[in-house]
């Protein structure tokens, strides 16, 4: 790459200098891997470590807070930093973030109002995760919340018109039968159980939360496609409807308790410590998810399921027996072959099929190679393991 003067021109470089164009590419290929590392972490411990402060909030002895009032400040908290960051796009301008979100917010009501539904179903499910993790160990929680990538995958076909490979479908069906092995050894009595936990109430709580999880994300594909709004403004939108709608949610569930008790009743630094995790942690996910890849999701999410069943034996005396073991185990693998790009699908496929006997496919002379699908298309492949908060790409 030639240098830039100061007025403009370009100049090229001597013989025997080096330009530093020459030693661009490995040095972005370093900060590439260095940025995949750091998301690989970062999806990592925020997958894990919401779950595992929501069981440890919800199982400390003495006053239990509300759910319904973290599920509204996580809102607030979520709706206020979105807000700094566009505050921070116009350089401090009051004048003219006003009138963008006037604009954004008021007079392209109809995109606002998109966003209701999906916001409801969000407030929804926040809610549903509180029963969930507070009715069944963080680890069974984890493994049997991975149904979501087979209901976004379900929604996605019925909706979308998409189709799956079928690696992709036996992974789905892989996904099934671990997360019915984990949920079998649950209803067995694997380990010692609280006696104010109903596991019956806990997987109603998550199947219902992947429901809603799956629908909505597809519901923001489908009428989302094409928008130009950023990240941070509809991240804002949605924590303005996720705000009212929780508030009515809080006063229709809880409203006698909480206006007895106080808001914040309850509330302990591990209970903020939950606010401030499921309010920031999307946000954070949302900066880093575009430096990782459909592998490097699939394995974080991976690593989070052993990283909460390893936390959940130290914390909570978590047993692991050899059906939790089998049925984790599937889901681990169903959740790494679903997120395979299409191409290495195929790669397997093909390395399957010439085990049973030679397959040479030969490109006709005069004909061009086929086309190379992307590994970052915006398609089911990557949908399932993209976190609330990032909703357009």
């Amino acid at each position: 790459m030639a240098a830039v003067g100061a007025g403009g021109s370009t100049a090229a470089p001597g013989p025997g200098a080096v330009s530093a164009g020459a030693l661009e590419p490995g040095t972005a290929s370093a900060a590439h891997r260095r940025l995949k590392y750091i998301s690989l972490a970062v999806l990592v411990v925020q997958n894990a470590s919401l779950i595992l402060s929501i069981r440890y909030a919800r199982t400390l002895p003495g006053d239990r807070f509300f759910a319904t009032t973290a599920v509204v400040m996580a809102e607030v908290l979520k709706g206020l930093t979105c807000l700094l960051l566009l505050f921070a796009q116009k350089r401090g301008n009051v004048k003219h973030l006003v009138l963008f979100l006037h604009e954004a917010v008021l007079v392209q009501y109809v995109d606002t109002l998109k966003l209701a539904v999906p916001s409801l179903i969000y407030t929804l499910q926040n809610n549903l995760q509180y029963v969930a993790i507070s009715n069944l160990p963080a680890a069974t929680f984890q493994v049997t919340y991975q149904l979501k990538i087979l209901t976004t995958a379900l929604f996605s076909v019925l909706m979308l018109n998409r189709s799956l490979s079928r690696l992709q479908w036996a992974s789905l069906l892989l996904l099934f039968t671990g997360v019915a092995i984990v949920q079998a050894q649950q209803a067995g009595g694997g380990g010692p159980r609280p006696l104010d936990q109903n596991p019956g109430a806990g997987l109603a709580a998550v199947v219902a939360s992947c429901l809603s999880s799956g629908f909505a994300g597809v519901y923001f594909e489908k009428i989302l496609k094409g928008s130009s709004g950023s990240v941070w403004l509809r991240n804002l939108q949605l924590g303005l409807f996720g705000t009212a709608l929780g508030l009515v949610g809080l006063w229709w569930a809880e409203g006698t308790a909480v206006a007895t008790r106080g808001f914040f009743f309850g509330y302990t630094p591990a209970v903020w410590g939950v606010v401030l995790n499921q309010a920031f942690g999307g946000l954070l996910v949302a900066v880093v998810v575009k430096y990782a890849d459909n592998i490097l999701k699939g394995f974080a999410t991976s690593l989070s399921i052993v990283l909460s069943t390893v936390a959940s034996i130290r914390l909570f005396g978590f047993h692991v027996d050899p059906l939790f073991a089998l049925g984790a185990g599937l889901v681990i693998g169903a959740v790494y072959l679903y997120s395979l790009p299409r191409g290495a699908a195929k790669a397997i496929a093909s390395a399957s099929a010439s085990a049973s006997g030679p397959c040479v496919h030969q490109q006709p002379p005069g004909q061009p190679p086929p086309p190379q699908l992307s590994s970052h298309r915006g398609d089911l492949i990557t949908e399932p393991f993209l976190p609330k908060s990032v909703l357009v790409k």
